[in-house]
């Protein structure tokens, strides 16, 4: 083939030249041509990193255009409407129409097969309830017996994303639209930025491994750093992070192309290099320094509600700490819960496809152990992990949870169009980059009412999903109102599939049998 294309080329060079002096200067044209691509497959041949580019000269080249073009291609004109992952062009769809506020009705019936194992829906009433006699901004207060400074929260807000992970004009419009319509605006673990307070939209702030934004120069938590920026008035709760659902026990990563100085100056680290976040935390090493350590942050915020997340794994840690809070008489204000299938910017393939519970069995598992332990009534429950629709807000809150959080769709809304491009700083809609050429194409004036558009319609859809339930009050929603089916022939509820616990089981000699190995294995001094 190198022989080959060496032979085609002299011949095309010669023949190309012999026809620009001959018959027409057009053909110097093609001459040109011819050039360039023979100094490509030069280069191409004496290249040793690509073998298939180094034996096919030139033409090896195509293989790595169409791995490029592969994803965009299959997405326009390949996928159906319900098989593209990780998010169906369905939903996703929705969801820009939603943030448009165009026409967001679905033509003809369901596309989706209500006959498929794992087809879900929500049971109706003869006798629904009227919409417009129901609460449209439901909201849940987040704060228990050791709270000053309570927050009343939306039922949906924007799930953890980090600036550096995303563009300073991505976090701009997310928070300016937090502002719109009253709700929350997760920072993500990559620190408090200048453009996380400049619209002054409701903050949730995140504290991961790193302690960014709250770290000495060792990298330790500071308790100085975020007594003084946890003042802010803005920051309305704290959410600690054990694990990410994308990650979980992997930690974050900032990519060196995406920490700029800026970065590096809001974080506390070098700039231009790639950041890992440590995958446990310095501050405590037990399930009673975890919750002491909660109740220390809550003290040096002068009260305001501080929380966790975290995506389940091994369940008899999280016994552990429930064990732990009981002891102590110390409970977070809330938790929330992450799901195996939520997304990331960045993340080893082994550990977004195969590490941590999905999330309906995280929650429903998180929700029974606090019912178990008698202790639900201090903690609100957070559910994060691929929440995009009023079905998926309906289905969460019937399987325990008190308000629901998203980051993707989120970030659809301000104009991600899933390029699959997250962790390579190229995001063509300037979501997920730090490259002052592509962010620019994101306008906050314009996406801020997006974000807020979405969110409103997307509560509007459960609450009227709610009173077809004949519902008044999303507290009522039960495990019993969704239906799955689980064979062919066979149909079980949620409470069929991920049944109660009798409240104060785990704290009597009434612990269910499916968690009598995982009490006894879990300890409030030690992890395991």
């Amino acid at each position: 083939m190198r022989k080959g294309f060496i032979i085609s080329a002299v011949i095309g060079i010669i023949g190309a030249f012999l026809l620009g002096f001959f018959a027409s200067p057009w053909w110097y044209v093609l001459l040109a041509l011819i050039i360039t691509l023979f100094i490509m497959g030069i280069n191409d041949m004496r290249q040793t990193s690509h073998s298939i580019m180094r034996t096919y000269p030139v033409f090896g080249r195509m293989r790595y255009w169409m791995e490029a073009l592969r994803p965009k291609m299959y997405q326009y004109f390949v996928e159906s409407d319900i098989d593209g992952r990780p998010i169906n062009r369905i939903d996703r769809s929705t969801i820009y129409q939603r943030a448009k506020r165009e026409m967001d009705t679905m033509p003809f019936g369901t596309q989706l097969d209500v006959y498929e194992e794992g087809y879900e829906w929500m049971s109706h009433s003869i006798s629904p309830k009227d919409f417009h006699n129901l609460d449209h901004k439901p909201r849940v207060t987040i704060g228990n017996k050791d709270c000053t400074q309570p927050y009343s929260a939306s039922i949906f807000n924007v799930s953890a994303m980090s600036f550096g992970s995303l563009s300073s004009n991505a976090i701009e419009a997310l928070n300016a639209g937090a502002k719109i319509g009253n709700f929350a605006h997760n920072t993500g673990e990559g620190g408090l930025s200048p453009y996380h307070l400049k619209h002054n939209g409701d903050i949730i702030w995140q504290i991961g491994t790193g302690y960014f934004g709250c770290r000495d120069d060792d990298g330790k938590f500071s308790d100085e750093l975020f007594a003084q920026n946890v003042a802010a008035p803005q920051i309305r709760m704290v959410e600690l992070k054990l694990s990410q659902g994308a990650k979980p026990g992997h930690g974050g990563i900032l990519p060196a192309k995406k920490n700029t100085p800026e970065i590096a100056a809001i974080r506390h680290v070098k700039p231009g290099t790639t950041i890992y976040s440590p995958p446990y935390h310095s501050a405590f090493t037990n399930p009673k320094e975890l919750v002491q350590f909660i109740h220390r942050m809550r003290r040096l915020s002068g009260g305001k509600p501080v929380g966790f997340k975290l995506c389940i794994g091994r369940k008899s840690e999280f016994i552990g700490i429930c064990k732990a809070m009981l002891e102590l008489d110390i409970y977070p204000d809330f938790i929330t819960v992450d799901g195996g299938e939520g997304g990331t910017g960045a993340a080893p393939q082994e550990f977004s496809n195969h590490v941590g519970a999905p999330l309906l069995d995280g929650l429903a598992f998180v929700h029974n152990m606090l019912v178990g332990f008698n202790i639900r009534q201090h903690i609100k429950i957070i559910a994060s992990g691929k929440i995009l629709s009023g079905f998926h807000l309906l289905r969460a809150i019937a399987l325990g949870a008190d308000a629901c959080s998203s980051a993707r769709a989120m970030m659809m809304a301000i104009g991600c169009i899933q390029a699959l491009q997250c962790n390579s700083n190229k995001c063509p809609t300037g979501v997920a980059t730090q490259d002052p050429a592509l962010s620019i194409g994101l306008v906050v004036s314009d996406k801020k009412q997006r974000v807020a558009n979405y969110h409103e319609d997307t509560v509007k859809s459960f609450v009227e999903l709610m009173g077809a339930a004949g519902i008044d009050d999303y507290k009522k929603l039960t495990r019993s109102h969704i239906y799955r089916r689980v064979f062919m022939n066979e149909v079980r509820t949620f409470e069929d599939i991920f049944p109660s616990l009798e409240p104060s089981c785990m704290i009597t000699n009434k612990i269910p049998e499916k968690y009598k190995q995982d009490y006894e294995m879990a300890h409030p001094d030690r992890w395991y």
